[in-house]
């Protein structure tokens, strides 16, 4: 713990101040932090690796990428997956692509100018020793996943084709036409169920993780449950990962599958992790709008496609003419009048908050005047539909099937959506939560992108975590515990955990209530976008949190589940979730609330200077890290960000 730094008082009720966390960054040259890190880290012998027992909870591509090196490596790997398959991971969603710093265009790129663009876009509130971390390891990662079977496009004369996304003017997003994290996803699984052939691993499908097992003040199992019986079981280990995917479904209507959820992460802040900066969620610019309340979720639209097409509204308000019927000089390409430098190509939070601007405005389109225009139009004439069809095909065939219309003579429809989140369970240098024991890998941790995600660096940092950095980190640990037996399957930890997981599912079948847990969802849903959306303010944030207590206190009195604990239940299933969904956005909302500044996707309309955000850097350049005790307080802990290669300055996309 260092102690130079004074964290800013707490104004908000519950809130104490914590302790000041030591990231336990090697000291030094943040671009030299990794060689000298790895070179640190304690081996263990190739014959004793097999005496080491290694959970790994998500098969997605930090789960399933750590749990395939680490049974290559020799560890004896139990993961576990609630799909019925690794490769059905969210990871599969991410349509895009994956960044790499390896400056093959003459461009002018290099891994300092990707940490630039990585801090810059996450709005100086990530660590920066992390970036150079991803920058160095992402050079290697490409001809890593292509050397398992990732197809990434190629040009005409064989090398590796790149485009371009938000926040950066340079080429480095290698792809697989729309579907790169399906086809990543593909790879990895392939490559983890390799080991479960060769012996190295075990795999649960259909199991979803209630608890964590702490004991010594060490992570050492967890509690599962099997979808299919509903039996209750606990399996205990040397170390454990989480690398259960982001929280943005607490949103309901969100770009993620609905699977996707918070239990696994909530459940470790609960028996003593921190959860860093909670709030800092990313609404995606080109998600596509609701139509309906009763769809079930939003659907993504890749970035991609602001490489090609161009984003506008009508320049008066409540225009109800068709798109072709509105002249060129009566639309507004606001982005690219805003902010010329990057047009179009902006981050997600500028792209984000400009669109919630011109749709407050009245000058939103389509039947509930919710979205914007991504226009084609002029790309076709200059390339083609043939060309624009190679570049994105996939990608509008799945808009015209959502919505029936056609993107190549009529523009998409977008508007911010909620999709990822760059807050997470805190984790040092090394991956390892605030409980010993506990790694963290890809979103559930909270790692590289600050307050905001550049697009393609999630592929990219899911990747890096599970194939290069726990690999690496996860054996340090375990080398000193070389002789250390397995906490007992029946020791009386084990068993209280097991009791306090078949509790709750008790308690949540017994409400026998009027309301199923989708009712709840869709109505915190309506409360977080309200009060703690793209848009945030003092008043929003304190009616959301009072709104999320009462609706919280009627899920635990109205809640109905239907069916049996001892089969597959999905109702049951949502009604945890949505149980832990309740409190993780309370603590959202108490994080937004407490963070007096605006930086990247957490924006307080009290702090802005010209419409941009306004960070307070002499006051908040920390990470917020909260500890949840359980008795209604929240406590507040800080990791102080030094910037050395990378210096403080406000960002301008102008």
């Amino acid at each position: 713990m260092t102690t130079e730094f004074h964290a800013p008082d707490a104004i908000v009720d519950g809130v104490e101040i914590g302790e000041i966390l030591d990231g336990q960054i090697p000291d030094g040259d943040p671009r030299t932090a990794w060689e000298r890190r790895r070179l640190g880290y304690k081996l263990v012998n190739p014959a004793n690796r097999r005496k080491f027992r290694v959970i790994v909870i998500g098969t997605g591509l930090a789960g399933a990428g750590a749990a395939a090196a680490l049974g290559e490596l020799g560890y004896d790997v139990h993961a576990f997956t609630y799909h019925d398959a690794p490769r059905r991971a969210h990871s599969v969603a991410a349509q895009g692509g994956i960044n790499a710093a390896r400056a093959r265009k003459v461009d002018n790129d290099s891994v300092d100018r990707f940490v630039i663009d990585t801090v810059k876009g996450g709005d100086f509130r990530g660590r920066e020793a992390d970036a150079f971390r991803l920058g160095e390891e992402s050079v290697r990662v490409i001809d890593h996943l292509a050397a398992i079977g990732a197809p990434f496009a190629r040009e005409y004369g064989g090398q590796l084709a790149t485009r371009s996304f938000g926040g950066v003017q340079v080429s480095r997003t290698y792809y697989t036409r729309g579907q790169t994290g399906q086809q990543l996803q593909i790879a990895s699984a392939q490559a983890l169920l390799r080991q479960v052939d060769a012996g190295t691993v075990t795999l649960r499908t259909r199991h979803e993780m209630l608890d964590l097992v702490v004991e010594d003040g060490r992570a050492q199992g967890v509690v599962v449950r099997n979808l299919l019986t509903g039996e209750i079981s606990a399996h205990t280990a040397h170390a454990v990962v989480l690398a259960t995917g982001g929280y943005g479904n607490v949103f309901y209507f969100s770009t993620l599958a609905k699977n996707s959820n918070a239990s696994a992460a909530w459940r470790a802040v609960q028996r003593g992790a921190l959860l860093a900066s909670p709030s800092f969620i990313q609404f995606h610019p080109t998600a596509l709008p609701v139509s309906s309340r009763w769809q079930s979720k939003t659907i993504l639209m890749s970035e991609s496609l602001r490489n090609d097409g161009r984003i506008w509204v009508p320049a008066k308000a409540d225009d109800t003419r068709a798109p072709g019927d509105i002249p060129e000089d009566e639309r507004d390409y606001y982005l690219e009048r805003k902010y010329p430098a990057f047009g179009n190509l902006t981050p997600r939070d500028v792209a984000s908050r400009n669109a919630h601007e011109q749709i407050q405005a009245g000058r939103g389109v389509g039947p509930l005047k919710n979205s914007v225009y991504l226009d084609f139009r002029d790309a076709i004439k200059r390339v083609g539909k043939k060309k624009i069809a190679e570049r994105y095909g996939n990608l509008f065939e799945m808009y015209t099937h959502a919505t029936g219309e056609d993107p190549y003579t009529e523009p998409m429809r977008i508007a911010p959506g909620a999709h990822f989140t760059m807050g997470g369970l805190w984790s040092d240098y090394d991956q390892m939560t605030s409980v010993p024991g506990l790694f963290v890998g890809g979103e559930a941790g909270w790692g590289y992108h600050g307050a905001n995600r550049l697009g393609a660096n999630s592929l990219l940092s899911a990747c890096v975590d599970g194939w290069f950095t726990l690999p690496y980190s996860v054996p340090s640990y375990l080398a000193p515990l070389l002789g250390t037996s397995r906490l007992a399957d029946d020791a009386p930890v084990v068993t209280e955990a097991v009791d306090r997981a078949e509790a709750r599912v008790a308690k949540l079948l017994a409400i026998q209530g009027e309301h199923g847990p989708t009712y709840f969802h869709r109505e915190l849903g309506d409360i977080l976008y309200e009060g703690c959306g793209v848009v945030r303010t003092k008043e929003s944030l304190t009616t959301a949190i009072e709104k999320i207590r009462a609706l919280s206190a009627r899920f635990w009195t109205e809640l109905r589940v239907l069916g049996d604990d001892d089969r597959l239940n999905q109702e049951l299933e949502k009604a945890g979730r949505v149980a832990d969904y309740l409190e993780l956005a309370e603590l959202m909302c108490i994080d937004a609330l407490d963070r007096e500044e605006s930086c990247g996707a957490h924006f307080r309309a009290e702090h802005e200077a010209d419409g941009e955000a306004l960070r307070d850097d002499n006051l908040w350049a920390f990470v917020s890290a909260w500890g949840v005790p359980g008795d209604g307080r929240f406590v507040r802990h800080a990791e102080p960000l030094n910037f050395d290669a990378v210096p403080l300055t406000r960002r301008n996309y102008k």
